[in-house]
């Protein structure tokens, strides 16, 4: 059985897969595969250069202003990138034999056709608000744009199969242990 990890930005996914790791359950990481993939695919990188211009990368490493504007630009540019990107992840995840996938876009990337259940974390939006712009040194605004690109945490709750609320105050270890045991997703 494949099982994805899904949630918004700030949710909790990176600490509910660490969780798991303990539990001795490797997760695979779609954020850090794209990253990997987009620095050694001679394919991708090509691909993005077509799309985007030859700035796109700066002595082998991707410019990463350059990159952002492009995607922040419009919906399409964003769709442009995802093209090239998404398909070289989903094949990378299935190559890898990982049964567990962390996917912050599960539904907007359709990698929920790649697993069969899927897990969302969830947190109030000023739990994750604080933790984005903690964790990324980045002003409330900036942290509130990266949510709206997002679905609402609403519709990606009610799509997915469970839910690990990890809030700050919920026992996140004891949700986990549910899930597997009750079920059997070991």
């Amino acid at each position: 059985m494949k099982i994805g990890i899904t949630g918004g930005i700030g949710s909790g996914k990176s600490y509910v897969c660490e969780r798991l790791a303990a539990r001795g359950i490797s997760v695979y990481d779609c954020d850090n595969a794209a990253k990997r993939l987009i620095s050694t695919s001679p394919d991708i990188r090509e691909r993005l250069v077509g799309l985007i211009g030859p700035d796109t990368y700066v002595d082998g490493h991707l410019n990463k202003p350059v990159v952002t504007r492009f995607l922040l630009a419009s919906e399409k540019n964003a769709q442009a990138i995802d093209a090239i990107v998404h398909p070289a992840v989903a094949e990378d995840f299935i190559q890898s034999g990982e049964q567990w996938m962390e996917c912050a876009i599960i539904y907007e990337s359709g990698f929920n056709s790649l697993v069969d259940r899927v897990i969302a974390v969830t947190a109030p939006e000023e739990v994750r608000l604080r933790r984005v712009m903690q964790r990324d040194g980045i002003p409330r605004e900036k942290a509130l744009e990266w949510m709206a690109r997002q679905w609402p945490q609403d519709e990606v709750r009610r799509r997915a199969d469970f839910e690990i609320i990890n809030d700050g105050t919920a026992d996140v270890d004891q949700q986990i242990e549910h899930i597997l045991t009750h079920h059997k997703l070991r």
